[in-house]
């Protein structure tokens, strides 16, 4: 038998829990050349009868085939023959079945107890409830590209469509939670989108927030340093006819600033690297209400936390993976805490599912709460004083920051 080739009776196991009864969801995960890869097959009914559904994601590119019962016994093939350190998980109504293989080609097999669930074929077809599904939004689709010519969503472009979906849940309920659903207090509403790339959520936003949420005046600015991309997207505007209340700059944002002194919203979509917390800075600056950021990693902490910054986490650090996401987490918590010094009230929740994208994490705050309180400031101080770092949010905010951190310094 080859190095990380699975032995034959555990290959046909395989191939028996997932087609045979009760089969309910196969995914692998694989790393390539330090990407990741990751493929799910799963039963789905469409036009009534079993197909099996596979998406392929990688690297965060995302395909989608469906296939008759020859087909999925093909693909599982290839999952089945796939070299390299992977893990499989398989589920059925009868129990769960865990592969993993190691780098070394060692294979680990787990089985759960048996189990008796009901294994339901999901309609692929099937309607769900989400906020571009609640108005008539097909041109909306069309134009920014997310779904075909016939209106149904690409899936290639699945995981945007999603991501977009769940923001704008986040955007209702920060603005039911004060009251402010079709009335915007009477004045017209003001939403900055911070690094709005495509600008798949700067229209979409500005279709939900009239035609949903029902706000009576409501402009929405994109901003992005790269002409092209902000061209693409006064055109979109110019053909969904909103180029007057949906308006696009090309300019590098730290130098941007709103004809409007006081945005209501700042918002960013994975805005790389530092232009999250260019993003969360302006916000601060101008005084906005609502900050909500899908936040995105950043590479400052992972240049001054090395292998041998902390002798506890020396295990955690000496792994170049896990010391990357660790400063992810870390990054993330300072972005957080530096909100909440400066007077917003901030929650950090995972919006939406890590299928859709690894950068998953949305932070969200609302201006109100005093600032520089003293917990809020003692917390922060003790976990970067740990870490021995000065965080890029604290260097670009020092002005707003330093009245508070020098009495407790």
């Amino acid at each position: 038998m080859e190095k990380f080739e699975l032995d034959k009776t555990l290959a046909e196991e395989i191939r028996a829990r997932v087609l045979g009864d009760g089969f309910m969801k196969l995914v692998q995960s694989v790393r390539r050349n330090g990407k990741a890869f990751r493929i799910s097959l799963r039963p789905v009914l469409i036009g009534g009868e079993t197909r099996y559904q596979a998406e392929m994601n990688d690297d965060g590119h995302v395909r989608v085939k469906n296939f008759d019962a020859n087909g999925a016994a093909e693909g599982l093939e290839e999952i089945i023959a796939q070299k390299g350190a992977r893990d499989l998980h398989l589920m059925t109504a009868s129990g769960d079945l865990h592969v993993r293989v190691t780098r070394k080609g060692h294979v680990h097999v787990s089985r759960s107890a048996e189990m008796d669930r009901v294994a339901q074929v999901q309609p692929h077809d099937r309607v769900k409830n989400l906020p571009l599904t609640s108005f008539d939004s097909s041109t909306l689709l069309r134009v920014i590209g997310l779904a075909d010519g016939e209106g149904r969503v690409r899936a290639s472009m699945r995981g945007k469509y999603d991501q977009v979906n769940e923001f704008l849940k986040v955007v209702e309920d920060v603005v039911e939670g004060n009251g402010e659903r079709g009335t915007g207090n009477g004045k017209e509403f003001v939403v900055v989108d911070c690094g709005c790339g495509k600008a798949y959520l700067t229209l979409a936003l500005y279709f939900y927030l009239t035609q949903v949420l029902k706000f009576p005046k409501v402009r929405v600015i994109g901003v992005d340093r790269r002409a092209d991309v902000i061209a693409a997207a006064q055109k979109m505007a110019q053909q969904l006819d909103v180029s007057d209340q949906v308006q696009f700059v090309a300019s590098e944002l730290s130098a941007f600033d709103s004809e409007h002194s006081t945005p209501d919203m700042v918002i960013s979509l994975h805005a790389c690297d530092t232009a999250t917390d260019e993003a969360l800075a302006r916000g601060v600056e101008w005084g906005s209400r609502y900050i909500v950021s899908a936040l995105c990693c950043q590479h400052e902490l992972q240049k001054a936390i090395g292998p041998q910054t902390d002798a506890a986490f020396a295990g955690v650090l000496r792994h170049g993976i896990l010391r990357e996401r660790l400063c992810d987490i870390l990054t993330d918590s300072f972005r957080a805490m530096i909100l909440r010094v400066l007077g917003y009230r901030t929650q950090v929740v995972e919006f939406v599912s890590p299928d859709a994208t690894a950068r998953n994490i949305l932070l969200r705050a609302e201006s109100g709460a005093r600032g520089g309180q003293s917990g809020a400031v003692s917390d922060y101080l003790n976990l970067r004083d740990y870490w021995h770092v000065t965080p890029w949010l604290e260097t670009r905010l020092a002005s707003r920051l330093e009245p508070h951190l020098r009495r407790f310094s």
